[in-house]
């Protein structure tokens, strides 16, 4: 395992905490995503609403802090057990910005490869049990570019059942919701 990323699995496991209580209230669609966010702020205080863009939301958590855009897939085939979601999240005291972060819809299988498609590009990603990560800072940067520029991205692998499944995200307002949370935490420290 990269040496760097041994921050990365430490920051993730924040991220798990934070994000599977964030993804209890969203919904897909917009008019859902926006009852999502209000019973999400009523729920968790410290959290901000930065906005609702599309099927994408922008969060700031300034206790932490931490900042970060967050959408479910386009269509919602799961155990039940958590919510999926994609994400990419700045946390201004570790000096991370726009760190990509996907929850899978299923457990992967030991050693699956984990591929995330965005148009023409393809990327491989790191993770294991439901979750998955860019490898390095440079893997992100291209990652979050890719979604600037295209209209959805999906993420496949293998199950733990062996079966192959793929989790795909609507990328309209996903620009506008990971710039939100970059300017959300400007001046957080």
């Amino acid at each position: 395992m990269r040496k760097g990323l041994v921050g990365y699995a430490r920051l993730a496991k924040l991220w798990m905490i934070g994000f599977a209580c964030l993804m209890m209230g969203m919904r897909a669609g917009a008019m859902t995503v926006m009852l999502g966010v209000a019973m999400i702020a009523a729920s968790a205080s410290a959290r901000d609403s930065l906005g609702v863009f599309d099927s994408w939301g922008a969060f700031r958590d300034p206790d932490v802090p931490r900042c970060f855009a967050v959408a479910q897939p386009a269509s919602r085939a799961t155990s039940g057990r958590w919510r999926p979601f994609a994400a990419v999240g700045n946390w201004p005291r570790a000096n991370v910005r726009g760190q990509v972060h996907i929850r899978l819809s299923r457990e992967i299988a030991a050693r699956s490869p984990l591929t995330l498609s965005i148009g023409e590009q393809r990327f491989t990603l790191v993770g294991g049990g439901a979750d998955a990560w860019a490898p390095d800072r440079q893997s992100d940067a291209a990652i979050v570019a890719a979604m600037r520029a295209a209209p959805s991205m999906s993420v496949a692998a293998r199950s733990r059942t062996g079966a192959g499944f793929a989790d795909t995200y609507r990328l309209r307002g996903a620009a506008t919701a990971i710039d939100a949370a970059a300017l959300g935490c400007g001046r957080l420290r």
